[in-house]
């Protein structure tokens, strides 16, 4: 019966309920809008902690539970009779969490009646297509899009009970602490089990990310290859922070078609396994034809799946960098790209705000090595010409300086106060 699993959920719910959670940054943004009759839509990679953040949102309000990976309620055809069961097991209830909803099949027009039937809904899933086409075709206007991913370095700082006061934050002893969590963080990542949990992490990571590919991508759009969309994942996880083209991956990994190879990074997207991030040009032409260049969610898949025998310390920097980027509010190929010069010197990022470039910031480790410095320096020059942007930022390991070259004043910051500043 449908009321017996609605009955397994919320003993699941209470369960959940009764445990101590890490608070996340963006619960106050969220809360704004809790009672709002907009749909919340929390997304973001498996076991991020889309869940704990919805009942860390809810936690002192009456809501009811139903978790769609639980394939049991994936079984009923009558959508009505879950709201049937929700209200007889529930009685009295403000708010409906639905979990990772998109394993439902048509649940857009099921949630799209919930709420024109006035129920306060909260949905989370694990697929980044939630925002666009089934939710924005439906729902238009009525949704507030919330992603959550892997811990922030203040949360993980904040999971392993490190209380940073700025009053001390430049001393010594607090700032080689830091740096030494930094590393951990740098490198094993930000995901709540891996940082609070006592496991064993590349076991852990490599599961779960054989999970987020089987379940999201290969479930999901029912692909046949599957060989082939995972060796595509191990060869993106191997050579992230780096430039790609569709070409490319088609010959070294031996597709018949670019066609298939841009479908099944899109997938990889989807389930926010990767980024593929544009090189910026004025000229929407340019930037199509451009290659672009690969990111990952966390650096912990790294550790997991990349090919590599040695950690290339800068890269994990500048994906770092990149995914706290996107905490702060930007989005892929509309506020953030990548960019080369006329004279293809390469800029890390380049952050705009409607039609005006606002920042250029290159990340580097090296950067006492006289010849990276200049390289940096030059290339974020030219492209502060090229851009008419003259606010440059160079994230460093822990270099903290400012320099005036060529009439251009540059910042130079540590990646640690960089990841710690408030949004």
């Amino acid at each position: 019966m449908i009321k017996d699993i609605v009955l397994q959920h919320q003993l699941e719910k209470e369960r959940l309920l009764s445990k101590d959670y890490i608070p996340r940054e963006k619960l106050d943004f969220a809360k704004k809008f809790l009672k709002t009759d907009l749909i919340k839509v929390i997304t973001g990679p498996r076991r991020s902690g889309k869940s704990v953040f919805s009942f860390l949102l809810l936690r002192n309000e009456k809501f009811a539970y139903i978790d769609f990976d639980d394939e049991k309620i994936l079984k009923v055809k009558d959508y009505d009779e879950i709201l049937k069961s929700i209200l007889e097991v529930y009685r009295e209830f403000d708010f409906i969490l639905f979990d990772e909803i998109q394993n439902l099949e048509n649940w857009e027009i099921f949630v799209n009646k919930l709420q024109r039937r006035g129920y306060n809904l909260i949905l989370t899933g694990s697929n980044a297509k939630l925002l666009s086409k089934e939710l924005s075709t439906v729902l238009t206007g009525r949704y507030i899009p919330i992603d959550i991913f892997p811990f922030s370095f203040r949360e993980f700082l904040n999971a392993k009970k490190i209380d940073i006061e700025d009053k001390y934050i430049e001393t010594p002893e607090v700032r080689g602490k830091l740096l030494n969590y930094l590393d951990e963080y740098l490198k094993n990542g930000g995901f709540p089990e891996v940082v609070i949990g006592a496991i064993e992490l590349k076991s852990y990571l490599a599961t779960l990310f054989d999970s987020i590919l089987l379940k999201d991508v290969v479930k999901r759009y029912k692909i046949r290859f599957t060989q082939k969309i995972y060796n595509l994942a191990l060869y993106l996880i191997s050579n992230f922070s780096s430039e790609f083209s569709f070409n490319k991956l088609k010959n070294v990994l031996a597709f018949r078609s670019t066609n298939t190879v841009e479908s099944y990074l899109n997938y990889l997207e989807e389930a926010y396994i990767v980024f593929s991030l544009n090189r910026f040009s004025f000229k929407t032409k340019n930037q199509i034809k451009a290659p672009r260049k690969i990111y990952l969610i966390d650096n912990g898949f790294v550790l997991a799946k990349s090919f590599q025998f040695s950690q290339n310390v800068g890269k994990l920097m500048e994906n770092l960098v990149f995914v706290d980027i996107l905490r702060k509010g930007y989005v892929v190929n509309k506020d953030i790209f990548y960019y080369k010069t006329k004279n293809g010197k390469e800029v890390d990022f380049i952050l705009r705000e409607g039609f005006k470039i606002t920042k250029l910031i290159q990340v580097s480790f090296e950067i006492n090595d006289m010849k990276i410095k200049e390289r940096e320096i030059n290339a974020l020059i030219e492209a502060s010409e090229e851009l008419n942007c003259d606010e440059l930022l160079i994230i460093t390991w822990d270099t903290e300086k400012e320099e005036k070259i060529k009439g251009k004043r540059i910042k130079f910051i540590p990646l640690w106060k960089w990841l710690l500043e408030k949004t």
